[in-house]
């Protein structure tokens, strides 16, 4: 590990429990900023609305911590948006945000049209899948960027087990990380080997920060945010914060696979821009005469920094 990562990893790592509610509270007022927190959702019935009720039982009602929660539907086919909406969430669907755009599948554009819905001076984005939701996710991640002037970007970490039997494997969690992300971070961009959490869904920037950002539209959009803020703002205004323990829902390995590709993928992209072709990844089931080929696309776009939209500066003008 690179000496001035080792620096950043005494600067720029905390827990939770470093910051209580009654300062960040108090930064917050001193500050006049205001919080928008955003989850993604697709078919994400059965954890959406716990995630939210905790939000504005919390951080919204107990205290005032985050003045706007919203949810962006990407087209679920389940009871995502009326679920969220009980709990109290405001509720958009992805297509109705910048309707001149077509909306392209993909994780990062629902956050990329997010900015356009939302007014918060921090964005604070959490997966809706969560299971056993602490707010500590919110508030932790929010901290730094309410009484750390220099800082603009913050990663959650946490541990990572990996349910598939009655009791969770610790430590098993994560796959694509281990297997595709901490390598490429390691071998390309060492200054941000010291991420726990690189992929994870859960962070929190300045809004001044995130429409600087291109956002890939797929799965590599954590990792390409991670690389773009490093250059952008650098090291030392990129930060993490230790939450806990995340419980989600897993995915399969071939899911895996293509979010493993997305993934490389982003990372050719910064490396190379301009001299690569649009890639495919094939992978194999096995049907009654052996082996299948499935070939499926790989994410490649990726929107404009988000102040480049005509729509978006008209509304933070007006």
């Amino acid at each position: 590990m690179l000496e001035e990562v080792e620096h950043w990893l005494t600067r720029r790592s905390w827990s939770a429990g470093d910051r209580t509610l009654d300062r960040l509270l108090a930064a917050k007022a001193a500050r006049g900023a205001t919080v928008s927190v955003v989850l993604p959702a697709l078919d994400e019935q059965e954890t959406v609305g716990a995630i939210v009720a905790v939000i504005r039982r919390e951080l919204m009602e107990r205290v005032r911590l985050v003045d706007e929660l919203v949810v962006i539907d990407s087209g679920s086919a389940d009871r995502t948006a009326e679920v969220a909406a009980a709990a109290g969430a405001r509720v958009v669907h992805r297509d109705t945000i910048l309707p001149r755009l077509p909306a392209l599948p993909g994780k990062g554009e629902v956050l990329w049209r997010s900015l356009l819905v939302t007014r918060g001076d921090i964005v604070c984005f959490v997966d809706a899948d969560l299971r056993e939701f602490s707010p500590d996710f919110v508030s932790g991640i929010v901290g730094p960027l309410l009484t750390e002037p220099e800082v603009q970007f913050v990663k959650a970490m946490y541990d990572r087990p990996l349910r598939q039997g009655p009791a969770p494997e610790a430590g098993q969690g994560g796959r694509v990380t281990e297997l595709v992300a901490r390598p490429l971070l390691n071998l390309h961009w060492p200054r941000l080997a010291g991420f726990v959490q690189p992929l994870g869904g859960e962070y929190a920037a300045r809004r001044s920060l995130l429409e600087r950002l291109p956002f890939p539209v797929g799965y590599g959009v954590e990792l390409g945010l991670l690389v773009d803020a490093l250059h952008t703002v650098g090291l030392d205004a990129l930060a993490q914060v230790d939450v806990g323990v995340r419980l989600h829902r897993h995915q399969d390995d071939r899911a895996l696979g293509r979010m493993a590709a997305a993934i490389y993928r982003t990372a050719q992209l910064r490396l190379q821009r301009g001299h690569l072709v649009r890639p495919r990844l094939t992978q194999f089931e096995r049907g009654e005469d052996g082996f299948v080929p499935r070939t499926h696309p790989v994410d490649t776009e990726e929107r404009p920094p988000m102040r480049e939209i005509a729509e978006y500066t008209a509304g933070r003008a007006a």
